[in-house]
Parts: C-alpha cells; sequence; structure tokens
C-alpha cells in the first residue's frame, strides 16, 4: 500500500485503525469488467466489513457483476453481513463464476476474542457458511489466518460445512514471506503474552499445515495453502 496506494508514512503505519470508502467503485467497476477477467474482492480490506452496513458499497457492485460478467468474481470476506445481499449473489451467480471465501481462524473462541475482538464468532461464521452453502452460493471455508487452535476439530468442522477446496494460511513471518504484508507486531506480542508464540514458528506452521494436508486427503478433499492455496479459488471445477 506505501508503494502503490500513494499514502504517506502516518496513514500506512496505521493501516487497520480507518477506512476510507470508494463511493463511486460500482460505477468505476461497470465502466472496466471485462469477460475475460478474474477478479478477488478483496486480499487487502474485508468488503462486508461492519461500516458496510451503512454504505452499502457491495449490492452496487454486484450490480455490476450480474450486468457485465467476469470470468470469475471471489469474494473474500469473515463477515456474516454478505448474507444481506445473498439474492444479488446469486443473481451475479448465474452470470459468473461467483465463489464466497470464508475466513474462520481458529475452532476457540477464547482465542477468536483475544485475536478478533471485533468480528462475528466462530459459530457464527460456520452458520454464515453453512446458510450460503444452503443457498446454493459456491462457498469455501478459508482456515486463514491460522490462530491457535485444534487444526484436525477445524478442518473437519470446514469439511462438513463446505464441499469444495479447503485453503490454509498460517501467519505471515518475515522469514517465510519475503516481500508484502506481514503479521502485525500486535500480534506477536499478543501470542508472547499467551504463551502461543510457536504459532509464529515456521517450522511449527509447518506441521500444522501438513497435519490440515493429511486430514484432507483421508477424506479425498481438495487442499491448498499460500499462493497456490488461494489460486484455487479461480478455478472451476474442483
Amino acid at each position: 500500500m506505501q508503494l502503490q496506494g500513494g499514502l504517506k508514512p502516518e496513514d500506512w503505519q496505521h493501516w487497520g485503525e480507518w477506512t476510507t470508502f470508494k463511493t463511486n467503485a460500482a460505477g468505476l467497476l461497470a465502466r472496466s469488467l471485462r469477460p475475460d477477467q478474474t477478479i478477488y474482492c478483496s486480499p487487502l480490506t474485508d468488503p462486508y466489513q461492519p461500516a458496510e452496513t451503512e454504505e452499502r458499497l457491495m449490492p452496487g457492485i454486484l450490480e455490476a457483476v450480474a450486468l457485465r460478467p467476469p470470468r470469475t468474481f471471489v469474494i473474500q470476506t469473515r463477515g456474516p453481513l454478505v448474507l444481506r445481499d445473498i439474492e444479488l449473489l446469486r443473481k451475479a451467480a448465474m452470470r459468473t463464476l461467483l465463489r464466497v471465501s470464508f475466513s474462520v481462524t481458529t475452532n476457540r473462541e477464547d482465542v477468536r476474542r483475544t485475536f478478533e475482538p471485533h468480528c462475528a464468532s466462530i459459530e457464527e461464521r460456520w452458520r454464515t457458511i453453512e446458510a450460503l452453502r444452503d443457498a446454493a452460493i459456491d462457498v469455501t471455508a478459508t482456515l486463514a489466518p491460522i490462530l491457535p487452535c485444534d487444526p484436525e476439530t477445524l478442518i473437519e468442522r470446514a469439511m462438513r460445512a463446505t464441499s469444495g477446496p479447503i485453503i490454509a494460511d498460517p501467519l505471515h513471518v518475515r522469514a517465510v514471506k519475503k516481500a508484502g504484508a506481514t503479521t502485525r507486531a500486535a500480534a506477536f506480542a499478543i501470542c508472547q503474552r499467551h504463551g502461543w508464540s510457536e504459532w509464529l514458528d515456521p517450522g511449527f506452521q509447518s506441521g500444522i499445515l501438513a497435519q490440515m494436508e493429511r486430514a484432507a486427503s483421508e477424506a479425498g478433499r481438495v487442499f491448498g495453502h499460500g499462493p497456490t492455496g488461494f489460486g484455487l479459488l479461480a478455478h472451476a471445477v474442483f
């Protein structure tokens, strides 16, 4: 963001503390949509964050997608507010490959409250995934970032709730991710305070991913992590 977004240091150093809205987003999108596009909405900012309740930008965006469908339109969110637009999702899904990638980070509510105190509870997220599934919306359980959890319990719940691939990704640390955004200092402090520091160790993370992958493989399910895993979201058939 600091390189491409034209932000000043005092802006990007406070990433996550404020939100700005491109109020003409739907109009800009409608003019730029092309049939061969694959669109990921969004790797940086949750389109169904709480402020969307009042801003209501996504309905116009989904209308634009239905009117001039790209090849693929993926929505990445952890917000149950996505259910507000379920009829628009259905409408767009009739014209394009539309997929909701819904993030669940742990099976432990105490961990969720510590890391994500302003986000929906774990059970509410699973209910949202199941509601999307029952409405015939293509939904993927994205276990990212993986927070302290019981890995087998988490992936087993994901496999019960969905039929597509399972995507996972650990907390990013600079030792593994050489460029781009990584886990912020606050998460390191939380892990240290609660005795969860191993969840930031690349070797430990690899073991968790391997454990999840074994469980998925034994169940005959597609499993992916990292950029390759997220690339599965663009595939029409699994």
